[in-house]
């Protein structure tokens, strides 16, 4: 790692930039890609400012179903196998998997309260056999799979009968706060081609309307329960939001796919415009999202 400045022992740093054939196909690798410093610093600054809370109300749901096995697909760093391995009774059997074995790789380090089997996995093509699992669960990734319905069908098929996929997702990026306002202070480094990932895919996907289809159209009953839950989100500084957003999310791919040598400007401006609203020290925003609780029949 090269870095190019430092804040309160935060680095910001550069790597170089994704090339991919054409821009279709960059926007999309981009925005899979978690790999390099990505994973330490989404699971160290990014997780405790946006994901615990969600990932607490999501064992607690899975819980109440009085399951036996789970499976997890977009694990990520592995904040909701955590929680479950803490939460959920010993006798529940957990996988987890991910499409980045970097992410799975900073997970295993990080460790569980008890043994999980972890598998780097595509959604779209799971390595289990059919009517494997009581539940299925996914922390805020199913606005990655390039094909919802047909990730939603794959899930419904490793499900047992009667079985519950429980995902959720962000709700628009302007009741986030955090990630609006960084979105919109790095947008203004390239007015004429803004970084739009968090936008685009994090926040791209709330519609009801449009994820119902996806869930009855993957083979759940309809309509799946559909709930909004809204929670704070706090940093200690206003840095950590600039440097989990900015260097800890693909939003760092667009960022150095434009220019590697400014990473750390648009760190600094996303810092300025986060202090400038919400202050240096002790900073509370909102974040919103939904919760999503589908059946298979």
């Amino acid at each position: 790692m090269t870095g190019t400045g430092a804040t309160q022992g935060l680095v910001y740093e550069h790597r170089r930039p994704i090339k991919m054939e054409n821009d279709v196909d960059e926007q999309l690798e981009s925005d899979l890609v978690f790999a390099g410093s990505v994973p330490e610093l989404y699971d160290r600054l990014l997780v405790p400012l946006t994901f615990e809370a969600y990932a607490d109300d999501l064992v607690t749901r899975l819980d109440g179903f009085g399951v036996s096995s789970v499976l997890e697909v977009a694990a990520g760093s592995g904040v909701v196998t955590r929680a479950m391995a803490a939460g959920l009774p010993e006798s529940v059997a957990l996988t987890a998997t991910d499409l980045n074995q970097p992410m799975i790789d900073h997970a295993i380090s990080v460790g569980t309260a008890r043994p999980v089997t972890w598998r780097a996995a595509d959604v779209l093509e799971l390595p289990f056999g059919d009517e494997s699992f009581d539940a299925v669960v996914c922390q805020f990734g199913v606005m990655f799979f390039p094909d919802r319905a047909a990730a939603f069908a794959e899930v419904a098929r490793v499900l047992r009968p009667g079985g519950v996929f429980v995902f959720n997702v962000w709700d628009r990026i302007e009741d986030n706060e955090f990630a609006d306002e960084v979105t919109q202070a790095v947008a203004g480094l390239w007015p004429d081609d803004p970084p739009a990932f968090l936008a685009r895919t994090p926040h791209g996907y709330y519609d009801e309307t449009d994820i119902q289809s996806d869930v009855g159209a993957g083979g759940f009953s309809t309509p799946a329960g559909f709930e909004a839950l809204e929670v704070r989100s706090r940093a200690a500084s206003c840095e950590i939001p600039a440097v989990a957003y900015c260097q800890g999310t693909p939003l760092r791919n667009e960022i150095e796919a434009r220019d590697p040598a400014r990473l750390a400007e648009a760190t600094e401006v996303a810092t300025a415009a986060i202090r400038d609203r919400f202050g240096t020290t002790d900073l509370d925003s909102k974040i919103r999202g939904y919760v999503v609780t589908a059946t298979k029949p």
